[in-house]
């Protein structure tokens, strides 16, 4: 192998094997509304835990969004968070996994599933109030939580698997935005290009995640835009998903992946929001920053979190008063970050 893991994570790195290596049955979950680095991830290390013989299932607290089902190798892999299987399961287990989260929050309703289990924590976010306790591997200079994954593997020496390669390439791939983010590094670059030469096919990673676009999801892009608003003085802008069209077109969440980009890509604007009604639940925002606003903290202040240039929240609330209010702190975040603060 070319690629060379940093001498700085490996003691983390070996607490994390010492706790998962040779055990029975590992279940492996994720957070809430799961992307590309949290499915991919999980599965990454659920093939390299079924390859060394051990019994490992996802049970994760939504489900694996339609867009990632192709990486699942079976769906017996996935249990249903909500059935007697997953209680049963999880009573059983001998170690829980998080990955591509580390709040006690983000993992909903499976955190009573683990509740008493061994726990590692795999994580490239920055901490927050309420962390899972455990063994932990957590590193924020981590493009995404696939890349401390392949550290892992790597370290242990294998198996790979091609499977597990697809899915680390699509953790990593999604997590930068196709390579286009800040957190796009030379380490990450190294590691699928690593990837690529193991036989993972770029071309049909993009045509699976981005080549195929219902139609249904122009018209809720069309319908989105047309609510779009610039705040050109602060530097900020907003878009809200009409609620009516998301319902009438039949849409999912995996319509909306990638549209709060739109209102960050106004020229001037140092952060972008997009805003959608969550049914029962609250309003769901997207933060995303082009700059020196740390989203994370912004998002943090509404009960939320992420990274520091892209974040969300769900927020209790109607949807005039969550939009005032969130665009009200967004105006101070862009004006402090302007001074200096």
């Amino acid at each position: 192998m070319t690629y060379q893991t940093g001498e700085a994570r490996f003691e983390a790195i070996d607490a994390v094997l010492t706790a998962i290596r040779g055990k029975e049955t590992v279940v492996l979950t994720t957070h809430i509304n799961a992307d590309g680095d949290g499915c991919g991830s999980e599965i990454a290390l659920a093939a390299w835990l079924r390859a060394l013989g051990t019994e490992a299932f996802i049970v994760n607290p939504t489900p694996v969004p339609q867009s990632f089902r192709f990486l699942v190798p079976d769906e017996s892999w996935v249990v249903d968070s909500t059935s007697a299987e997953a209680q049963e399961l999880c009573d059983g287990a001998d170690v829980a996994v998080v990955l591509d989260t580390g709040e006690v929050q983000r993992i909903g309703r499976v955190r009573p599933l683990i509740d008493g289990l061994p726990t590692v924590v795999i994580d490239h976010h920055p901490p927050g109030d309420r962390p899972i306790e455990g063994v932990s591997f957590r590193d924020s200079s981590a493009s995404a939580t696939g890349e401390l994954v392949f550290d892992l593997i790597h370290r242990a020496g294998g198996p790979w698997s091609e499977i597990g390669d697809l899915a680390m390439y699509v953790a990593i791939l999604t997590d930068t935005g196709s390579f286009r983010f800040s957190n796009t590094t030379a380490t990450s670059l190294r590691i699928v290009a690593e990837l690529v030469s193991r036989g993972v096919s770029p071309d049909e990673v993009y045509r699976r995640i981005y080549g195929t676009v219902p139609r249904r999801r122009f018209h809720l892009l069309e319908s989105s835009l047309a609510l779009l608003e610039v705040d050109e003085e602060a530097g900020i802008a907003w878009m809200t998903v009409p609620a009516d069209q998301f319902d009438a077109l039949g849409a999912i969440p995996d319509d909306l992946e990638g549209m709060v980009d739109y209102p960050r890509s106004v020229e001037g604007v140092e952060v972008g929001l997009l805003f959608r009604q969550i049914p029962r639940k609250g309003i769901k925002v997207s933060f995303r920053s082009n700059g020196a606003v740390n989203v994370n903290a912004l998002a943090r202040r509404f009960g939320g979190g992420g990274h520091v240039k892209a974040a969300g929240a769900l927020i209790e609330g109607k949807m005039d008063q969550v939009r005032r209010e969130v665009t009200h702190a967004t105006r101070e975040a862009v004006e402090l970050s302007r001074s200096g603060h």
